[in-house]
């Protein structure tokens, strides 16, 4: 199974601005992640392009996380009333995920957020498929169980 770098481009990029946060970074990470997989063709595999691509990634978002001496604001901070209720779903929501354990925030953006196939990410964690579906499965629902009670409060 051949894959499509240009397109799992976008996803690399998308995964590693949401773990650093900022677009010039991020942009430098997912270029470095390619740079890195190319300068490597004995390691070149249609069915663990994927797997690779994002091991690459994640130890450069790892080494950038441990490069950065504080954690800076995001620019793009909402303000206003008129979006008063989604800032605060928003912020519910992020709260939320914040309390998760690390592997957890990163098994949903891996199969969420990028759309990652369960079969490459229990590749990537070393875990069986099932193993993979049943932690989502339960990480969803306690994030359901969560924003729930915010909203009873």
């Amino acid at each position: 199974m051949a894959i499509d770098l240009r397109e799992e481009y976008d996803k690399i990029f998308r995964y590693c601005y949401i773990r650093v946060r900022d677009r010039h970074t991020a942009e430098d990470l997912t270029q470095e992640t390619f740079l890195r997989y190319l300068e490597r063709p004995h390691y070149h595999s249609g069915t663990k392009t994927l797997r690779l691509l994002y091991t690459i990634a994640r130890n450069l978002c790892v080494d950038e996380y441990r490069r950065r001496s504080s954690q800076d604001l995001p620019e793009d901070l909402p303000s206003g009333a008129d979006i008063e209720e989604g800032v605060l779903e928003s912020l519910s929501l992020q709260q939320a995920l914040a309390e998760l354990p690390y592997e957890d925030r990163e098994l949903l953006l891996l199969r969420y957020v990028n759309d990652v196939p369960v079969s490459v990410i229990s590749g990537l964690l070393g875990v069986s498929r099932s193993t993979v579906n049943r932690r989502l499965k339960r990480i969803t629902e306690d994030l359901r169980i969560q924003l729930g009670k915010e909203e009873l409060e």
